[in-house]
């Protein structure tokens, strides 16, 4: 496996589906502009609430991706 260099990128995602939902909607979103992701970690979930329900999702991210050599 040969040695790599990454730089981190903080995201937020969202969703009204569901905290992994905001979490694919994040990356995939990244994946159009940045090459190379290779890891995610989660740092922070949030909800929004409405009438007692869970309305929105928001999750954090921290996001990995190989810089070119």
């Amino acid at each position: 496996m040969a040695d790599h260099v990454y730089k981190l990128v903080e995201l937020v995602g969202s969703s009204s589906v569901g905290t992994d939902d905001a979490i694919r909607n994040a990356i995939e979103t990244a994946a159009r502009t940045l090459r190379h992701l290779d890891w995610f970690e989660v740092v922070e979930t949030r909800g929004h609430i409405v009438d007692g329900k869970v309305a929105h999702y928001q999750v954090t991210l921290k996001v990995g991706f190989r810089l070119e050599t």
